[in-house]
């Protein structure tokens, strides 16, 4: 109880005004219904009485009947319209907030954050976490007006006769008692249906965006089998918790029920006595009939209560993981701008200090890595699997943080330049290109204004320039869900456009040319180190004093020959450095270029 009403207290800090309203409105309402009992009681000793004895009933009092029956209905209306309203808006604007935070979270936490998680969980908690911590605050309103209720109608049935005031002071702590029990009882099933909702979201997420390897390989039969066992499994917490809920749903739902059956049977005991009138037990009975619903809505509360705080607490731990600093966007700023670019004039030396990285648990990765990239300097990394070039592509990227040491861009630590001012100086080619189920031109540009030329000269500098103009819509052409329409080569020229496009100060492609003919290749290097075009410099326009810094990391032996400077990567430190031809009296280089010759470079 205490952890739901901190959910509680969460969602009212944010969205006072409509929670504030919707329990007004709630409370009007538990008024009205104590009211209109008290008229219907009157109503029956004053005008249903005398009319069954024959006595009869004058018009206006037949009127003033109807006058007051009708004013209490339309005051419950417009307040169960009131409730209902603002109640739902709170609610709706809770998850929309919920949302937002766990969405701004996923994006700022480190990157090891989604790599020890599966996307099917991260959808889980922005999905079907945040609709479940909110299904508490649904009947809310509702359910704080029974308190309201409560002494209202605890105040009318003390005016009635003390004896009608004792059932109801018996019913509510009896519903307290159970709820408590429920609650507690209820705590782990529901934990563990949460989980499995995670899991399973993962399973089907995990199968359907390896469709092609599910297919090609034949597993869709062990995939159905793997999403129905986290499926019954997740059936199985959930007809725990409903088995709970049986056991105490029927007595939260009887207490009403049973509340009328003893008012009746006191209450025909006092009129023979002639201590009430018919008129006062019709009102005490009428009262605990309309309690019903309150008593109902009450239950359904506490039977989400555990749902709703197990759903939090998940949706807590997210909130609560160390995120990526970001620093003030002008401390660390390098100099100089460029409309929707880097916004450095020209290319910038590129350092690592000392750099060392291990992730967590695992042995060191990269050791005391000291490397230097000359401005608008060509270099390739090369080292065998394993060695660190991934690495220090992430690195360089401010996809992680070094463990050791320090990675500065034009003089600036990316600690200092955070994720956001990283970004604005280094563009990231990676091998695996994902691109949006979307056109060609949104594909490039992702939110940043570029006109057709510049599309045109990018397009051109990543010799893709051919292919997109045969697609049939050109620019307009929709790729499909990961750009499943075009080649992997394909897809890679245009994720060199679109970094082109950023107008980097470093550019990094990381084997992000694997999936492209050598001969092409080559050109699209070749263009990033000459002019390309009459007012472009190595796909850059003019204002920016020559190519960018270039890092590649190679596996093509053409590619290694074109750089000015090659890197040799080996045991997580840098081994040697030179042109192709000097690297090649080091034996380990030999050997692994000697490799690289004769598998023609990986495809």
């Amino acid at each position: 109880m205490r952890r739901g009403w901190r959910l509680v207290r969460r969602s009212f800090r944010a969205h006072s005004g409509a929670h504030t309203l919707g329990i007004m409105g709630a409370n009007v309402f538990a008024l009205a219904v104590v009211g209109f009992t008290v008229v219907v009681g009157r109503v029956t000793d004053e005008v249903i009485v005398p009319g069954l004895d024959g006595d009869g009933v004058s018009r206006q009092s037949l009127l003033v009947a109807v006058a007051f029956i009708t004013a209490v209905g339309v005051i419950r209306g417009v307040s169960i319209m009131t409730r209902r309203w603002f109640n739902m808006l709170a609610t709706v604007r809770t998850q929309r907030t919920w949302r937002r935070a766990v969405t701004d979270q996923f994006l700022d936490v480190p990157l090891s954050f989604h790599y020890s998680r599966p996307a099917g969980q991260l959808l889980a908690h922005a999905d079907a976490d945040v609709e479940v911590a909110t299904s508490m605050l649904k009947p809310l309103a509702f359910s704080m007006s029974v308190v309201m209720l409560a002494v209202a109608a605890l105040v009318s049935l003390l005016v009635v006769h003390p004896l009608f005031a004792l059932v109801a002071v018996v019913m509510f702590p009896t519903l307290t008692f159970l709820n408590r029990r429920f609650t507690r009882a209820v705590e782990v099933p529901a934990a563990r249906g949460q989980a499995a909702v995670g899991e399973i979201s993962g399973i089907a997420h995990e199968s359907l965006d390896g469709i092609l390897v599910v297919k090609t390989l034949g597993r869709e039969r062990l995939e159905v089998d793997r999403f129905a066992e986290a499926a019954s499994r997740l059936r199985e917490h959930r007809l725990a918790a409903g088995r709970i809920r049986s056991d105490y749903a029927p007595l939260y739902y009887s207490l009403p029920q049973l509340g009328i059956i003893v008012l009746l049977l006191v209450g025909a005991w006092l009129v023979d006595g002639g201590s009430v009138s018919i008129g006062d037990v019709v009102q005490a009975m009428s009262l605990f009939s309309v309690l019903t619903l309150p008593m109902e809505i009450l239950g359904y509360m506490f039977q989400e209560i555990p749902r709703s705080v197990v759903a939090m607490d998940r949706i807590n731990r997210v909130l609560a993981e160390p995120t990526e600093l970001h620093p003030d966007p002008a401390a660390g700023e390098l100099t100089g701008s460029t409309p929707g670019g880097s916004g450095v004039v020209g290319p910038v030396v590129v350092e690592f200090d000392g750099v060392g990285f291990s992730y967590p648990g695992g042995p060191p990765v990269l050791s005391d890595l000291d490397l230097r990239l000359n401005p608008g300097e060509t270099v390739a990394l090369v080292g065998a699997t394993g060695s660190g070039k991934s690495t220090a592509v992430a690195l360089l990227a401010g996809l992680v943080p070094p463990t050791v040491g320090e990675v500065r861009v034009g003089g600036v630590a990316t600690s200092a330049l955070g994720p956001e001012g990283v970004t604005r100086t280094v563009a990231t080619v990676l091998q695996e290109t994902f691109l949006f189920a979307d056109s060609v031109r949104a594909n490039l540009s992702l939110g940043i204004e570029v006109d057709d030329d510049e599309l045109a000269r990018a397009l051109a500098a990543a010799s893709a320039d051919g292919f997109v103009a045969e697609l049939p819509t050109g620019l307009d052409t929709v790729v499909g869900e990961r750009g499943i329409m075009l080649s992997g080569g394909q897809r890679q020229r245009l994720a060199i456009a679109r970094a082109l496009l950023r107008q980097p100060a470093v550019l990094v492609l990381d084997d992000a040319t694997s999936a492209i003919d050598p001969v092409v290749e080559a050109e699209i290097l070749e263009s990033l180190r000459r002019p390309v075009g009459g007012d472009m410099v190595g796909g850059r326009p003019v204002g920016f004093d020559g190519p960018p810094t270039l890092l590649v990391i190679a596996h093509r032996m053409a590619t290694i020959r074109l750089a000015d400077r090659v890197l040799f990567l080996e045991g997580g430190r840098i081994a040697a450095s030179g042109v192709h031809d000097e690297l090649l009296e080091v034996e380990a280089y030999a050997a692994l270029a000697q490799a690289y010759e004769m598998a023609g470079g990986p495809r």
